[in-house]
């Protein structure tokens, strides 16, 4: 019995090493991908002569994606070593290539009224690489939604990952939009002004809605109505939540202050009330997925 019980936690041990070594090899692969998408911005030199903190933000954004990707096909349920590194490889390796897209649409489309590499590598704005950053962590919770749990319907898990992640995107750029809306700025203006009080709040704002979507995907995936069913659900939770948020950041969180005149309306935009803010959307969109 005890020799039995030895030769499991041997092969445990050899399973976690091989896991731990197949994710290292995944993230070695994503950061060349990351100079292959982005040939005219060289890494090093940003991260370690320039001491760019606004890229750092970004990139580590950018890491946070895969690790939450990655980690998704890991905790999941095992179907033997060799299958494990195999699911593990290949939702790793479309999960880099996702991540990638997500810092084009983050440039082409989420903040469309200026160059987004400019802002990061010229600028240094540490606003931008805020949002860079969201959009890559909220891509990987939508992509860790995705992979939880089993597909039932005979569809490839990699088909549908791609189109959950596409919903998720869209469902970003909705958000976003909004998100605008119930501002009496443009997060636009402030965040190209290096207002990265604004940055942060809005970051907040994507990863809350992000991390809804994923909740809605989690789980095994019976069809598309169930699964649109849900997501539509969540993002009108998250369409709530927004308003919400601000009115208790205002009343409660920043007592005797606006939200509004913390950010904006002052010479130095305050980054704490935007942390703040930032927390409460992400705490909020946290705290309906424990009640559901």
């Amino acid at each position: 019995m005890e020799e039995l019980l030895q030769n499991e936690y041997i092969i445990y041990l050899i399973n976690t090493v091989a896991y731990l070594l197949n994710a290292f090899v995944l993230f070695l692969i994503g950061k060349v991908s990351y100079q292959l998408f982005h040939p005219k911005i060289n890494v090093k030199n940003e991260l370690v002569e320039k001491d760019n903190l606004a890229f750092a933000i970004a990139h580590a954004g950018y890491f946070t994606g895969i690790l939450l990707a990655v980690g998704s096909a890991i905790i999941g349920p095992s179907h033997g070593l060799w299958q494990d590194l195999f699911d593990i490889s290949t939702y790793g390796l479309m999960a880099i290539v996702l991540l990638n897209f997500s810092t084009i649409i983050t440039d082409k489309i989420l903040l469309r009224h200026f160059s987004v590499r400019k802002e990061i590598v010229d600028d240094r704005n540490a606003g931008t690489g805020v949002v860079e950053a969201a959009n890559a962590i909220a891509s990987g919770l939508v992509l860790m939604g995705a992979v939880t749990g089993e597909n039932h319907t005979g569809m490839s898990g990699y088909v549908t990952a791609l189109i959950f992640w596409a919903i998720g995107q869209a469902a970003v750029i909705f958000i976003a939009w909004v998100y605008n809306l119930i501002t009496s700025y443009s997060i636009h203006k402030e965040i190209e002004k290096d207002n990265v009080a604004v940055g942060v709040g809005f970051a907040g704002a994507i990863i809350a809605i992000a991390n809804l979507v994923r909740y809605a995907l989690a789980g095994d995936f019976e069809s598309w109505s169930v699964t649109f069913s849900d997501v539509g659900f969540e993002i009108v939770l998250g369409l709530i939540l927004l308003p919400v948020v601000r009115f208790l950041t205002d009343k409660i969180l920043l007592p005797g202050q606006k939200l509004t005149d913390e950010l904006v309306n002052q010479e130095k935009a305050n980054i704490g009330a935007g942390l703040i803010e930032a927390f409460t959307y992400i705490g909020g969109s946290v705290l309906i997925t424990w009640c559901l």
